[in-house]
């Protein structure tokens, strides 16, 4: 465990802790406000990210940047990052072992940050953070709270690139989870 993001940031870069190392251009730390009320998680980067070292910059992270402008959600005034680190080839789900590679740096992370509201964007980071048993398709939408912390899962923005459908229950997740910190934040 790091107790700073200089430590912590330092550890990943050189990691070979899974074989996504090999064909990684660059690591995808995170990026934003490392002092954040609200944390997104995502899968992992894709090609755009990777060759950026930014999370979210590709066609998704760029949809999901509009849905945050038309909320009034300052994106700089999140901590956004993934569960791995580094590209998965052709984009495809993390295996578990590459997931569990990364999740001692995402659990930093959030112990660094010390979100109280974290969006989990998609299957991949419902599950690998409160646990296999949930679903997305069950589980979106609804607030889930484990150690302290208030977790929104909802769709992963390339799933909306995939079925425009998903993009109304995104709209609604986001503005739970707008609404939420506004209350939280008129009770303090």
């Amino acid at each position: 465990m790091y107790h700073n993001w200089e430590d912590l940031e330092k550890s990943v870069i050189g990691c070979k802790k899974c074989k996504l190392c090999m064909n990684r251009t660059n690591i995808v730390f995170g990026t934003g406000n490392k002092q954040a009320d609200i944390m997104f998680i995502g899968e992992g980067p894709g090609a755009d990210e990777d060759r950026q070292g930014i999370p979210f910059v590709g066609k998704a992270g760029q949809l999901m940047n509009k849905a945050l402008q038309a909320l009034g959600i300052d994106r700089n005034k999140l901590y956004i990052t993934n569960i791995v680190k580094c590209r998965p080839p052709q984009n495809r789900v993390p295996e578990q072992d590459e997931a569990e590679a990364c999740l001692d740096y995402l659990r930093n992370q959030v112990i660094l940050v010390k979100p109280k509201i974290i969006v989990l964007l998609g299957s991949t980071a419902l599950k690998n953070i409160c646990g296999q048993e949930y679903g997305i398709t069950a589980s979106r939408g609804k607030w889930i709270e484990k150690k302290g912390i208030l977790y929104m899962p909802t769709w992963h923005p390339a799933a909306l690139l995939r079925d425009e459908t998903k993009k109304i229950e995104f709209w609604r997740d986001l503005k739970q989870v707008k609404h939420k910190m506004q209350e939280l934040n008129a009770k303090n």
